[in-house]
């Protein structure tokens, strides 16, 4: 059985050295706004492609969104 990690709720298989740039790139989120929490640990835009998440992570994305 391959390692997964959870993305909002969705079971998806691990790759070692995953990123959250490979993550968001697996789930086709491409929305410019986004919030990331990896194990509920906030995630910077400047660490997507240098964070690696761990088997088993619990990765939450969040859509921001604007309006008047």
């Amino acid at each position: 059985m391959k390692p997964k990690i959870t993305i909002n709720g969705n079971k998806v298989d691990w790759q070692e050295r995953m990123t959250v740039r490979d993550a968001l790139k697996l789930m086709n989120y491409t929305f410019p706004m986004l919030v990331i929490k990896v194990n509920g640990k906030l995630i910077p835009k400047s660490d997507y492609d240098s964070t690696h998440i761990p088997v088993g992570a619990d990765v939450m994305v969040i859509h921001l969104i604007s309006g008047g």
